[in-house]
């Protein structure tokens, strides 16, 4: 609480701008772009580049918007202290270090998750429209959000969009004993008529992260297949998988097909960790060194 306080003084400081809310029930409804403007004061007064507070604003708010709430203003915090702390920069830029007509392998250089994945989707988007198909990996990349973003960024193009990214290691593979995998989101974006699209953005774990510390933070169960305790044995209390327990694959235990999401969260790990030459499963530091994978 007193860290959002500071977050809500320092954004009062720096705009004149009232919030607007509107009672909908028992919630208070706020603009886009107010939030928007909100999270990018908070990044700017620890020191980030305006642009790339732009582009972190955009990715939370729409995490939000979407219904990812796990994702949204829920990780400013996360972000903001990065940069404070040094674990991320903002006086770099991502740069290219190798390139084919319709490939590229970038190297993030630790700046922030949503100002590289920015970047390599409009890469990947430049090459698709010249060569028929764009491939981009990048290295050097920290959390970037909701894939969905990227995906939808390709998709508003008129291309299909694919994205995803290896994460710190979380989930506990099937008839493993302790977390190797990140939950390792994958996410598609078809453009279709009218409008109506195909958006698919899911982790390749039973749930992501934030949705099990969303639960803690309230104070209510998880679905005994969301993890498991230090013992291995599936819970339905969230402070034991957060504390020494570990996340399941999509599908949950071996019976219910838990290989297949465990199966999939490889896949996600040879794109992003092993393709890129960085780190992958259980060498991954928590929010940091992640990479990820455009199309």
């Amino acid at each position: 609480m007193q860290f959002w306080r500071r977050l809500l003084q320092i954004s009062k400081q720096q705009s004149r701008l009232s919030l607007r809310h509107y009672s909908s029930e028992n919630w208070d409804v706020i603009s886009n772009n107010e939030v928007k403007r909100f999270a990018r004061d908070c990044m700017t007064s620890v020191g980030t580049k305006p642009q790339h507070a732009d582009s972190l604003a955009e990715v939370l708010v729409q995490a939000d918007y979407r219904g990812h709430y796990s994702h949204g203003l829920n990780r400013l915090d996360m972000y903001v202290k990065d940069i404070e702390s040094g674990v991320t920069v903002s006086d770099k830029e991502p740069v290219i270090l190798k390139e084919s007509p319709a490939t590229a392998f970038v190297d993030g250089q630790n700046v922030l998750g949503p100002v590289v994945g920015d970047f390599c989707m409009d890469l990947a988007i430049n090459k698709a429209k010249r060569s028929g198909v764009g491939w981009v990996v990048a290295k050097g990349s920290n959390h970037y959000g909701i894939a969905g973003h990227y995906a939808i960024r390709a998709s508003e193009e008129g291309l299909l969009g694919m994205s995803f990214t290896n994460t710190s290691p979380l989930v506990v593979p099937t008839r493993a004993k302790k977390p190797i995998l990140g939950t390792n989101p994958i996410s598609l974006a078809a453009p279709g008529l009218h409008g109506d699209s195909f958006v698919l953005d899911m982790a390749t774990s039973t749930a992501a992260l934030g949705k099990i510390e969303i639960h803690e933070r309230k104070q209510i169960p998880i679905p005994n297949s969301w993890g498991v305790d230090a013992h291995g044995k599936m819970t339905n209390n969230p402070t034991d998988v957060l504390n020494g327990g570990g996340q399941m694959p999509l599908g949950g235990a071996e019976e219910t097909s838990g290989y297949k999401g465990s199966g999939l969260g490889v896949l996600v790990e040879i794109f992003c960790g092993i393709l890129s030459g960085s780190a992958y499963g259980p060498n991954i530091r928590r929010w940091k060194n992640t990479t990820t994978y455009y199309i």
